[in-house]
């Protein structure tokens, strides 16, 4: 029996059964939305930045105290929808603005196709996306967006 456990395990290691993957700390993510958070601070606004993972769960949520009630959603909307296109928001916007990608994509549930949506990405690998809400526009949120991305590039590059 216990020769046929060995076998069994050494198949299942050649078919790559087991998928390894890199992903963000709670640290990194948490560090890439203060330095968001405080970017927007710095210009003068209230937002909410969040962090999804590489599969695009929730990993941070920061929302300053006057943000307002619809940017927490939305800005987990626009890091969900850069990680699911692998596109920065604005790009996405601009595309299909142009007519170039199918404006019913915008339609998708849990999509905001709306500029302040970053990906993060590392050696080529995608860890997640961070999202920023509430500035007055979304070429705002996405400079706070871009702030924090550049706040963890050092510390993520492999």
């Amino acid at each position: 029996m216990t020769l046929l456990a060995l076998g069994w395990s050494s198949a299942m290691a050649d078919n790559d059964a087991i998928v390894t993957y890199k992903s963000l700390s709670p640290e990194i993510a948490l560090a890439a939305a203060q330095a968001a958070l405080q970017q927007c601070r710095d210009n003068g606004y209230q937002v909410a930045v969040a962090v999804v993972d590489r599969f695009g769960q929730p990993q941070v949520m920061l929302r300053d105290r006057f943000a307002g009630p619809p940017a927490p959603d939305t800005a987990t909307r626009k890091a969900y929808t850069a990680l699911s296109f692998r596109t920065n928001t604005s790009d996405l916007e601009k595309s299909i603005q142009s007519g170039k990608t199918d404006p019913g994509l915008a339609r998708l549930p849990h999509v905001a196709v709306l500029a302040g949506g970053l990906i993060i990405e590392a050696g080529g690998t995608l860890l997640g996306g961070i999202g920023v809400s509430g500035a007055p526009g979304g070429d705002k949120d996405e400079v706070c967006a871009k702030a924090g991305l550049d706040a963890i590039r050092d510390r993520i590059d492999f």
